[in-house]
C-alpha cells in the first residue's frame, strides 16, 4: 500500500451525549464540523475519547455514517474499531469500511493482556479484513500490554495496509526504538498532546489529539514552526500550550475535554457510567487555564 497521509494534527474526538445520554448525532455533527474548521486534518471517531467502551455497535455505526457524510473529502475520518474480541473489532471494521471511512484505529486488546504473538496474530487479522489503512493504538496504561517496537515493526513488515502507529506509552526510549525500527513512511503520531513536540524531534509525523478540541490552530502552529525549522517558536508554543496539555488529564480522559467545550458552548453532555461528570472544582480548573490562554 502506499503511503496514507492522514494529516498532521487528528483529533480523538468527543462523543456528544443528550441529558438522557444517548447519542447527540446532530452535534456530533456541528462539532466536527468546527474541528475541521479549526485545525483538525482528520477525525478520530469512537476512540477512546469517545467513550467506545459505552457506545455500542450499532451507535458506533451511526456515528462513523454521520461523521463521513458531514465532513468526508474535507478531512480523514478514522473510525475506532478495536477491542478485545477480535471477531467483534473485525465485524465493526468491515462495517467502517462500508461507510466510507478513510481508515481505522485498532487499539491493543485490554483486559485479556495477550503476549505480543497474540497481539501480533490480532492486529493482523483485523487488518487483512479490510482494504483501509489502518493505525495501531498502543497505550499500556489503559489496556495492561505494552505494543513492542519490535511487535509494531513485524507488522508494518508482514501486513500492507499497516500505516501508522499513535504511540502513547510516554516513554521516549521507545519512540526512539520506533523511529528506529520503522519503514520511514510508517507514520508515527504522538498519543499525548505534550509528547508531540518532542516525539516531532525524533521522526513522528503528528498528533493525535485532545487538545485540539480546543486549541487545534495552535497545535498546527507548533508543529509547523517545527517542520519549518523554526525550533524555538516550536518551543515556545509547546511551553504556551503546557498548562492545557496536563490540565485536560486532571480527572480521566474525556471528562475534562467534555467540561471545555461544554464552557466553549458546546452542548456535548457529560459522560457515562462508569465515568463521572466534572467536579465543580475540576470544572474551575479547566476554566482557569482556557482563560489564561484566551481559549474562553
Amino acid at each position: 500500500m502506499a503511503a496514507v497521509d492522514f494529516g498532521r494534527v487528528l483529533t480523538a474526538m468527543v462523543t456528544p451525549f443528550n441529558p438522557d445520554l444517548s447519542v447527540n448525532f446532530a452535534q456530533a455533527r456541528k462539532l466536527g464540523k468546527y474541528l475541521v474548521e479549526n485545525g483538525s486534518d482528520g477525525l478520530v471517531v469512537c476512540g477512546t475519547t469517545g467513550e467506545s467502551p459505552t457506545l455500542d455497535k450499532e451507535e458506533k455505526i451511526a456515528l462513523f455514517k454521520a461523521i463521513v457524510e458531514e465532513v468526508g473529502g474535507q478531512a480523514t475520518v478514522v473510525a475506532g474499531t478495536g477491542s478485545y474480541d477480535t471477531a467483534k473489532s473485525i465485524a465493526l471494521t468491515k462495517e467502517a469500511e462500508k461507510v466510507g471511512c478513510d481508515g481505522v484505529m485498532l487499539v491493543a486488546p485490554y483486559y485479556n493482556k495477550p503476549s505480543q504473538e497474540g497481539l501480533y496474530r490480532h492486529f493482523r487479522a483485523v487488518a487483512e479484513s479490510t482494504s483501509l489503512p489502518v493505525i495501531l493504538y498502543n497505550i499500556p496504561g489503559r489496556t495492561g500490554i505494552n505494543v513492542l517496537p519490535a511487535t509494531a515493526a513485524r507488522l508494518a513488515a508482514d501486513v500492507p495496509n499497516m500505516a501508522a502507529i499513535k504511540e502513547a506509552a510516554g516513554n521516549i526510549d521507545q519512540v526512539s526504538e520506533l523511529c528506529r525500527l520503522l519503514p520511514e513512511d510508517f507514520a508515527i503520531y504522538s498519543g499525548d498532546d505534550s509528547m508531540t513536540l518532542p516525539m516531532l524531534s525524533l521522526g513522528a509525523k503528528g498528533i493525535i489529539s485532545v487538545a485540539a478540541h480546543v486549541a487545534g490552530k495552535q497545535i498546527q502552529e507548533m508543529i509547523d514552526a517545527f517542520t519549518s525549522g523554526n525550533t524555538t517558536l516550536a518551543a515556545n508554543l509547546h511551553k504556551q500550550l503546557y498548562p492545557l496539555f496536563k490540565g485536560l488529564f486532571i480527572t480521566t480522559n474525556p471528562v475534562p475535554v467534555k467540561a471545555a467545550l461544554n464552557l466553549k458552548g458546546f452542548a456535548v453532555g457529560g459522560v457515562r457510567l462508569p465515568l463521572v461528570d466534572a467536579t465543580s472544582g475540576e470544572i474551575e480548573s479547566v476554566k482557569g487555564v482556557m482563560k489564561s490562554l484566551e481559549l474562553l
